[in-house]
């Protein structure tokens, strides 16, 4: 197995994200090859005393760019929403900051 700090890549601090807190459910880039297996391990070993229950993922596809006559497009990405079991201790990092 990889390191879990290769899988889980950085947490998704947006509002929309901030509004899922109070049901327990964390958003994460996580790494594009990663599974759901993978990503619930990830969690559980960075994470000390977190159980998942569900974990759900969204491919996203990296929007087209332009600087005068040239034609780019941005780096794609997986995100994943991981939600927690309720008997769970939620995760410190995202309940520092929403507060």
């Amino acid at each position: 197995m990889t390191n879990p700090h290769d899988i889980i890549i950085k947490p998704v601090l947006t509002e929309k994200s901030y509004d899922y807190l109070p049901q327990k459910v964390y958003t994460f880039i996580v790494d594009k090859n990663a599974n759901k297996t993978e990503i619930r391990q990830a969690i559980e070993t960075i994470f000390d005393g977190v159980k998942v229950e569900t974990v759900h993922t969204v491919n996203r596809l990296g929007k087209m760019k332009r600087q005068g006559a040239h034609e780019g497009r941005r780096a794609s990405t997986k995100k994943a929403y991981v939600k927690l079991k309720t008997d769970s201790k939620g995760i410190e990092f995202f309940d520092n900051i929403a507060q």
